[in-house]
């Protein structure tokens, strides 16, 4: 196993076609695991394995690859004392509807690459991906793609990321030229420029005096540099103020590295992947910036048994514990578990236990990941990423530990599907390939939820937008072989209280011999913001204020259970609920007829009962949709915009374009893509994702909750 200080465990991540898969492809060429650049718009690219795409030259699925790559380097070359780092790298997609891919990787990743694109800056997946860093505190370096495009303006993106992203930019180098004319980037460190050879596909570089014409610049930032690095250093402070010259090339890498490591800082750096610029820098930048597994705090789980705090190193040596962040079917090998070993080590062969199931599972084989394919390894150790095979029960998010020594560890933030589609099998021969076909996606994919409408004997198909879902029906068909008839896409509305009140419920049931009995007062509302804060990814909120025995504490968590239960069912149209307090403070029992079943239908009658005189409201999902159209088309777009009920937030201007962004309801935004093509003469673009839940329009629920009550039938 490598010396882990060695180790890097990132990612790359950005906005729909930044150059998120070009870079990851040129990493792979430097680093020798391919000998042949493949482009995405051909559908060559190492990491596009999936049909779908290929075909639409897109990420879908966040693809881990390994490599190696000698550092420090020379004009692109080894020096006698350069090291081999490892490194584990995860390509993740740019669409909002797979964010999940996004999401997972950042959970189990050390360091992220996160790209910007130099014409188009910060724009609304950037902000998500940025979130999703700052949720697992993933240190980051910026890399401003694209500096060979019209309108391309590095010091314009660095400017972006300060203001919209919150962050420290700090650029560590200038470009030379840009667009047309970019040659290659002045390094602020080292003071001198970096020109790549094209005859070698950029594999090599040479190193040339600063420019003339930009000594005046590069002085500025320079200095600008010195003073983001000296703020986080005192010694360095000292020197800056008695005499900044006297700072040293590695005072300076090591003070960024703490600062990068810490969220201080973010270094900014430039290049253009497709014409094989920059991309060695930022590698270097990887290994000098980004932290390796033993630069981190130690990773934090709970002891199952007693709920206490532990740690574990990241050291071969202490017991086994992983995160399994994706699960994969592949035709050959069968199910693929994705994880990250935290500490330990594991050989294939061996057993490990999933503390969700209680199981322990045997591991038949390891493997070393790149894209689609797999190496065997006969072990696996702390700070690595490897898939394993062998598990009969696993899910996203599952811990894996060693028998003796238990933990669980965090789980990743999963978000709600915000729309549906129904599917039904075409053909007998396709009910029971359906099913399994349905099975392993939804064990894939953990933003995919499945049901059935009791009614119309369908299939529901949940998700995060229309892409995702289409990919989902696509990949049935190729993979599965299953044909399905579809329906049109609909809306996953919610229901909340707006209004707390108290409510007595009684359950009463002699029928001769034992009964049933169970009396609760509760009080039932939305639950308080504060505990949504702190409990992120929680909806109910359940307190037990009942003192001196009126109902016997074992009765407690099947009254919470049946509140839980009951929350997928709304009062007004079967909606879920968005969130919800009860507080239950008396009540009383019968010493025969008592039991936990009593009391749980006790507290779901309670809540139905209670529910409609809690003021319940229907949500409905509404989009942040940001617009990018030239000027003459602003009108129309706009208008088009309001005609949806969509709230404008503002317009900026990015270029020669117009940026317009808004907050749309779902509902509207069907077929919106066609539309705006037609009204712009196919010359806007937008972007959508997910912003939050508010209530809908009187008249909209109305017909939403009688459409819902000809067809869903609820519960008993």
């Amino acid at each position: 196993m490598a010396d882990l200080r060695l180790q890097r465990n990132f990612g790359i991540a950005a906005h729909i076609d930044a150059g998120k898969t070009t870079t990851t492809e040129r990493i792979l060429r430097y680093t020798g695991m391919i000998h042949r650049i493949g482009e995405v718009h051909e559908g060559a690219a190492t990491t596009d394995w999936m049909e779908q795409e290929k075909e639409r030259g897109i990420t879908i699925t966040s693809a881990a690859v390994s490599c190696q790559w000698n550092f420090p380097t020379l004009q692109g070359k080894p020096t006698p004392d350069s090291k081999k780092y490892y490194f584990n790298i995860i390509d993740t997609p740019g669409h909002v509807d797979f964010t999940v891919e996004v999401e997972r990787s950042m959970r189990v990743l050390d360091g992220l690459i996160a790209l910007f694109s130099a014409v188009d800056g910060v724009e609304p997946q950037s902000e998500t991906v940025w979130r999703q860093a700052n949720r697992y505190g993933v240190p980051r370096i910026g890399f401003v793609n694209k500096m060979d495009r019209a309108g391309a303006d590095f010091l314009n993106v660095v400017a972006q990321v300060k203001e919209m992203l919150g962050a420290k930019s700090v650029p560590l180098q200038l470009p030379i030229g840009a667009e047309d004319n970019f040659k290659g980037v002045v390094d602020l460190i080292q003071m001198k420029g970096i020109v790549w050879d094209d005859a070698t596909e950029g594999m090599t570089y040479t190193e040339i005096p600063i420019p003339d014409d930009m000594k005046e610049d590069v002085d500025y930032w320079r200095g600008q540099l010195i003073e983001a690095v000296a703020e986080y250093d005192e010694k360095l402070l000292e020197k800056f103020f008695d005499d900044p010259d006297t700072i040293s090339e590695a005072e300076v890498h090591e003070a960024i590295r703490k600062a990068t490591i810490d969220l201080s800082i973010v270094p900014m750096m430039c290049g253009s992947s497709f014409k094989n610029k920059g991309v060695q820098t930022a590698l270097d930048a990887v290994c000098r910036y980004l932290p390796s597994p033993l630069d981190l705090p130690d990773t934090v789980g709970t002891d199952p048994d007693s709920g206490e705090e532990i740690t574990r190193k990241s050291d071969p040596k202490a017991p086994f514990s992983a995160l399994a962040f994706k699960i994969m079917t592949d035709p050959f090998v069968g199910r693929l578990a994705f994880f990250r070993c935290y500490s330990g080590h594991l050989d294939a062969g061996s057993y490990v236990r999933n503390m969700r199931s209680g199981k322990n599972e045997r591991i038949s084989r390891i493997m070393k990941m790149f894209a689609n394919k797999q190496n065997p390894v006969d072990f696996i150790e702390a700070g690595d990423i490897a898939a394993a095979v062998g598990f009969k029960e696993i899910k996203t998010g599952d811990t894996l530990c060693d028998e003796d020594h238990p933990i669980v560890l965090e789980n990743m933030f999963i978000p709600e599907p915000v729309i549906s589609v129904a599917v039904e099998p075409k053909t007998q021969a396709d009910v029971d390939k359906m099913g399994l076909a349905i099975s392993k996606l939804v064990e894939e994919d953990p933003t995919l939820r499945v049901k059935t409408d009791e009614d119309t004997g369908q299939t529901i198909l949940s998700g995060m937008g229309e892409l995702h879902l289409e990919i989902i029906v696509d990949r049935m068909k190729r993979e599965f072989k299953v044909e399905v008839n579809q329906g049109n896409p609909q809306v996953a509305y919610k229901e909340a209280f707006t209004k707390t009140i108290e409510h007595r419920e009684v359950l009463k049931k002699q029928t001769g011999g034992r009964g049933k009995f169970a009396d609760i007062q509760f009080e039932i509302g939305p639950a308080d913001e504060e505990w949504l804060k702190e409990n992120a990814g929680k909806s109910f909120q359940f307190v037990n204020d009942i003192f001196g025995g009126s109902i016997p504490r074992e009765f407690i968590p099947a009254i919470q259970k049946g509140f839980e239960s009951s929350m997928s069912t709304g009062v007004l149209a079967a909606y879920p609920m968005e969130s919800m307090k009860v507080r239950i403070f008396d009540g009383s029992f019968h010493a025969v007829d008592s039991d936990s079943m009593s009391f749980e239908l006790c507290a779901k009658s309670g809540f139905r009962e209670a529910g409609k005189k809690a003021k319940p409201v229907l949500l409905e999902p509404i989009m942040r949709v940001e617009v990018v159209t030239p000027d003459q088309y602003m009108g129309d777009v706009t208008g088009d915009l309001n005609r949806r009920r969509g709230l404008l937030e503002g317009m900026d201007s990015r270029g020669n374009a117009q940026v317009i962004k808004a907050k749309v309801p779902l509902s509207e935004m069907f077929g919106y893509v066609t539309q705006l093509r037609s009204l712009s003469s196919g010359r806007a673009t937008s972007t959508m994702e997910f912003s939050h839940y508010s209530p809908a329009p009187t008249n909209i629920a109305e017909e939403v909750i009688a459409k819902s009550k000809g067809k869903v039938k609820v519960e008993d």
